[in-house]
């Protein structure tokens, strides 16, 4: 079970890193726009509607990259005095209660949202060529299934987690400053307990 739940996080990991690239592609668009602009006095048409579909596409698929990282923000000062299997059981009732119907919710209307607008060949009314907006909205109930597909692993974990009273280990990438200098610290007194 430890390979499938690592095999989620690995997948959340890949699609928000992949829409990490969103923000490459953002830099160059509005870099290119403030150059067009005010050095040659020629805007572009477009940016506007490039800016605010790549950075949605950025906000979005990193939601389940988050999840995986647990970097979603929650009241942290008293879920982390809270013993493993309190933690296990407010995670579970929390993703049962509001997470899965919400997710859903969004897959739902997400998804229809996107047919209507591909079926209409929808095009953006901002900009004389408007680009296509239905790819872009495809996007919301891709991330929302990728966000049900990573919380199922973080409901696996909540359960495992109840019946042993210790976390599943996952992938992580990243650490607060915080929890380093609160492991450094442990390890400095140990060296010198050691002495």
């Amino acid at each position: 079970m430890q390979r499938v739940l690592l095999a989620i996080d690995r997948l959340s990991a890949f699609a928000g890193k992949v829409g990490g690239w969103a923000i490459v592609a953002l830099t160059f668009a509005i870099c290119y726009e403030v150059f067009a602009r005010y050095l040659f006095r020629a805007p572009t048409t477009w940016a506007f509607d490039v800016s605010y579909m790549l950075y949605g596409t950025l906000f979005m698929m990193a939601g389940a990259y988050t999840l995986s990282r647990e970097g979603h923000v929650r009241a942290d000062f008293l879920y982390r005095l809270a013993p493993v299997k309190v933690q296990a059981g407010l995670d579970l009732a929390l993703y049962l209660l509001f997470f899965f119907p919400g997710m859903a919710a969004l897959v739902w209307f997400g998804w229809d949202f996107f047919s209507q607008s591909f079926w209409q060949n929808e095009r953006s009314s901002i900009s004389p060529n408007g680009p296509l907006i239905w790819p872009f909205k495809f996007v919301i109930p891709f991330a929302a299934a990728a966000m049900i597909l990573q919380g199922i692993a973080e409901t696996i974990r909540a359960v495992t987690a109840l019946r042993t009273g210790a976390w599943p280990p996952r992938l992580s990438d990243v650490e607060e400053m915080e929890v380093l200098a609160l492991k450094q610290a442990q390890a400095a007194r140990a060296a010198e307990a050691a002495r």
